[in-house]
């Protein structure tokens, strides 16, 4: 549906349950939003022009809750609870139904502020607000961790996940998409020899990162996107916001403005308990794991469901940026990165690469300049797709070379890429092949790091493998 489609349905929405409401006068969707759709609508009503937001499922699709991921629906019950209990969130105003022709999701109120992670991190907006902001998301993650499961109900809601469980069903969801991936599961193995043995099973929000929370320049005033809640060990939580990918270029561990040390005060400024280091550390090395798989099932999502746009396969790319976290944190060492060869052909005219490249800056220089919101959003997209097509195309062959005869030697063999990755990918997963080895762990890092080499290069876990080296 088009924008203005779905603005038609919601007027007949809006003239049935929203009384005060005279008129529809726009919705937009806004840029972002790979796992669900954001729009912001705009209505008249007898005391002037309001804004609300709308979740909608992607394409308007009716979701059937699998394990961990419980519905738009329950969605909008877990932000009734979480704001009864005095966590900042919108205040949810209407639930929608098939009858409705809109799709599976929620109305909402608009809140003012910034969710963007990066200017979180980098706006002089906010200078003030980051020395404290660690703290406060810990004090905020206790009260959503203390909300008592029985008496609001989501004991009878929400999926029971414990991280053996979560583990195994993240390792067999990347199983499922047929890719083989040898770090992917050698951290599944690692998370598996190294689960929390004690926690108190509670609500998790488990998308709790800088980025899904909004903030105005002195405090967080709304936690976003429960998509994901459900009941488990609550350190996952705090791990997730450390994960790297959630840093947007900042240097400090905690969503790249805050420290360890200060998430955890205001975490036990409010429980009164003393953190788990360790397993925030798990949780942390899960995330990244997590999230690698999740960047492939967004690939697989292009090539198989209703949302074909150019996000979902530039976030497929993204698992290497999980994997060298991965390698960060489990196994830092010497690596060795390939150069691009001389690449000249007077064959050609214009070369391939030329012709990517005038694309690219087309996408940039003229479709950007000349465009807004979510077109301007996919534009930039599109551009940094090629640029990722472009460092393959100089990069890519030279590293499978160098990929190639590390397989071989490792497993003393001989064969294609894709033969010898998934003969390794076996071993892991029979546990034939040990997680000491320091062959298999300098294979890993040089694969990697070549990975991300070609996918991003400016991601700060490359800059970190190549430090640690």
């Amino acid at each position: 549906m088009s924008d203005a489609e779905i603005k038609a349905q919601l007027e007949v929405v809006y003239l049935k349950h929203f009384p005060e409401v005279d008129e529809v006068i726009a919705c937009e969707r806004l840029s972002g939003g790979a796992s669900q759709e954001t729009y912001r609508i705009l209505v008249k009503t007898k005391a002037g022009e309001v804004r609300h937001a709308m979740r909608r499922s992607p394409g308007g699709m009716i979701v059937e809750n699998v394990v961990g991921h419980p519905g738009l629906a329950i969605e909008a019950r877990l932000m009734q609870v979480a704001r009864q209990a005095g966590v900042p969130e919108p205040e949810v105003h209407y639930l929608l139904v098939p009858e409705d022709g809109i799709g599976e999701g929620f109305i909402m109120e608009w809140i003012e502020g910034e969710a963007l992670g990066a200017r979180i991190n980098r706006s002089e907006e906010f200078a003030e607000l980051r020395p404290k902001l660690a703290y406060a998301c810990g004090e905020i993650m206790a009260q959503i961790h203390g909300i008592d499961l029985a008496t609001s109900g989501l004991n009878e809601k929400l999926d029971k996940v414990s991280p053996e469980q979560f583990v195994r069903q993240t390792w067999e969801r990347y199983q499922a998409l047929e890719t083989p991936q040898p770090m992917i599961d050698y951290a599944a193995r690692w998370l598996l020899d190294n689960l929390p043995k004690n926690y108190t099973p509670s609500l998790v929000h488990n998308d709790f990162r800088n980025g899904n929370f909004m903030v105005s320049p002195d405090r967080i005033v709304a936690v976003l996107d429960w998509e994901l809640a459900h009941i488990g060990d609550p350190m996952r939580d705090l791990g997730w916001i450390c994960v790297n990918s959630w840093r947007f270029g900042g240097s400090d561990p905690v969503g790249g403005f805050g420290s360890y040390e200060d998430l955890f005060r205001g975490y036990e400024s409010v429980t009164g308990k003393a953190v788990d280091a360790a397993a925030v550390k798990f949780w942390e090395v899960f995330g990244s794991f997590w999230w690698s798989v999740g960047c492939l099932g967004m690939a697989e999502h292009y090539r198989s469901g209703p949302d074909k746009t150019v996000e979902r396969p530039a976030i497929g790319r993204r698992s290497s940026e999980c994997q060298v976290d991965c390698v960060n944190l489990l196994m830092p060492g010497a690596v060795s990165v390939v150069k691009a060869p001389e690449q000249s052909s007077d064959v050609d005219m214009p070369r391939a690469e030329e012709l990517i490249t005038s694309v690219r800056d087309f996408l940039r220089q003229d479709v950007m300049t000349s465009t807004q919101g979510r077109t301007n959003f996919l534009a930039r997209v599109a551009a940094n797709s090629l640029d990722i097509v472009l460092r393959e195309w100089q990069l890519g062959e030279v590293a499978k070379a160098q990929e190639l005869g590390a397989l071989e030697q490792l497993l003393d063999t001989s064969g294609n890429l894709s033969e010898l990755r998934w003969q390794l990918v076996r071993a892991l997963r029979s546990g034939e092949q040990s997680l000491m080895d320091e062959a298999l762990k300098s294979y890993l890092r040089n694969t990697v790091v070549n990975q991300i080499a070609i996918d991003q290069p400016k991601y700060t876990g490359f800059k970190l493998a190549l430090a640690n080296g």
